[in-house]
């Protein structure tokens, strides 16, 4: 019989790569995981690392161990979410795992009302963009993940998951103040074709690039980040023109940028709640679900004034 607990620390050595980086991440000694690792390799009757000048490196049978402990550990943490469930929430714990926009425009309202609703739940949370909260959510390292896609581009999340739509996300274009066009009440994509742009990072890009390819321009990008706020900046500073999305628009901009609505269908985003696909949902998860759909029920008709600001 293999023994969790030494399945969790054969996790955290293929994680950290070493016997010391695994020590440091379990509050263990250098010496104890030594010994864990060498009673599973017993357990297992197979060798499942390799030491070398480098650290160590998982053999065949380790990483098909580690990749069943992903699975086994998953499980185990559901049931503890069950056992809170059943004491009515009175403990347990939720992780959710949120892209930076969504962490500033939703979390923020969601945690507070979760938390007044259930105090005794240990609430946590990580930023990660949706391809890296994916993983974790298949992991059993966050029970839920706020996700995005983009329509345009055919996208759903990708993985193994279950998908709860929360809103749809529309693009907006960020002006400088001076720009010629600052004083339209909505502008076409077309009007924008002689400007230079400040573009996002892969699937950003790709949308910025769709959203003109469909007015039928190719843009001239002049530089590209991953951050709205140095999008807004550089925005302001007169470098160029984007496209900035709602969620961004409800957390302020930048006071030397003008948002315009897009005259037409504007491009946007499908923002979704991640569980694991036909996992069980703990009461926390079901919760937080209602609580997500609460906040993000109004959220359009909140955003309104912020839409054209300028």
């Amino acid at each position: 019989m293999l023994d969790v607990r030494r399945l969790r620390v054969l996790r955290e050595v293929a994680a950290c790569g070493s016997f010391s980086g695994a020590a440091d991440a379990l509050s263990f000694t250098q010496s104890a995981v030594s010994q864990q690792m060498a009673a599973l390799e017993r357990e297992a009757g197979a060798s499942l690392v390799e030491r070398g000048a480098r650290g160590v490196r998982l053999t065949d049978a380790g990483r098909a161990l580690v990749r069943h402990a992903d699975a086994v550990l998953a499980r185990l943490d559901d049931a503890e979410q069950e056992l809170a469930a059943i004491a009515g929430l009175r403990g347990g714990r939720l992780r959710l795992a949120s892209f930076q926009s969504a962490g500033a425009a939703l979390v923020p309202d969601a945690v507070r009302a979760f938390s007044e609703r259930y105090p005794d739940v240990e609430l946590g949370l990580r930023e990660a963009e949706p391809q890296e909260s994916l993983v974790a959510l298949k992991a059993g390292e966050c029970d839920l993940a706020l996700v995005y896609a983009y329509p345009a581009l055919r996208q759903e999340p990708d993985g193994d998951v279950d998908l709860v739509r929360l809103l749809e996300d529309k693009m907006h274009a960020a002006l400088p103040r001076d720009h010629r066009l600052a004083a339209r009440a909505r502008v076409r994509m077309e009007q924008l074709s002689g400007d230079a742009w400040i573009s996002g990072d892969l699937a950003c890009g790709r949308l910025l690039r769709h959203a003109c390819d469909a007015a039928g321009f190719d843009p001239r990008v002049r530089l590209e980040t991953s951050d709205y706020a140095t999008m807004q900046g550089l925005v302001a500073a007169g470098v160029g023109v984007t496209l900035l999305p709602d969620l961004v628009l409800a957390t302020g901009t930048n006071p030397g940028v003008v948002v315009r609505p897009l005259a037409g269908e504007a491009p946007t985003r499908t923002i979704w709640a991640a569980t694991p696909a036909g996992g069980y949902r703990s009461a926390a998860v079901e919760a937080m679900l209602g609580i997500l759909e609460e906040v993000c029920s109004g959220f359009e008709e909140r955003l309104a004034p912020a839409a054209s600001v300028g």
